[in-house]
């Protein structure tokens, strides 16, 4: 009886486990190391204005996602407030939140507004920074993919 017992709670934990990271993938645009960003720091993006590639040897984990940074300097001040660098819609292209999809962005395309950093899809076909910047309304746009991304976080890609 012990023993089943012991075996219902193991697999409890698993299972709650397997399901917390799956929410992890959902709301955060991660590799399948759970590498966010693309290995870019999201510190240089905020407080630099600027797409940086982060070093392994600086690297944190906050709730289950991995980030990187340029400098152990980047990595303490994530350390000391990391929801404060966290990229909006779980780093998803923005305007693809906005349309209602998720769609990966290129990470040296971004935006910094209001304390904020939002990512945009770019390739041969589509710039989606430029999408977003030719509705000059910033906060049309945010208060809609915000409205979206309360069902797409919850969604696979």
């Amino acid at each position: 009886m012990k023993t089943l017992k012991r075996a219902s709670l193991v697999l409890l934990a698993f299972l709650f486990t397997i399901s917390l990271s799956a929410q992890d993938r959902m709301a955060n645009n991660v590799d399948n190391s759970t590498i966010h960003l693309q290995g870019y720091s999201p510190v240089s993006y905020l407080d630099l204005g600027i797409a940086q590639k982060g070093l392994k040897e600086f690297k944190s984990v906050h709730e289950n996602i991995v980030y990187y940074f340029t400098s152990v300097e980047q990595k303490m001040t994530f350390d000391n407030n990391p929801n404060k660098y966290k990229p909006q819609y779980g780093g998803f292209c923005a305007f693809g939140i906005y349309a209602g999809a998720k769609f990966r962005p290129d990470p040296n395309k971004f935006i910094v507004k209001d304390g904020k950093y939002f990512l945009f899809l770019y390739d041969l076909n589509l710039d989606a920074q430029q999408l977003w910047l030719s509705e000059h309304n910033h906060n049309k746009l945010v208060a809609g993919a915000t409205k979206n991304w309360k069902k797409l976080s919850l969604t696979f890609n």
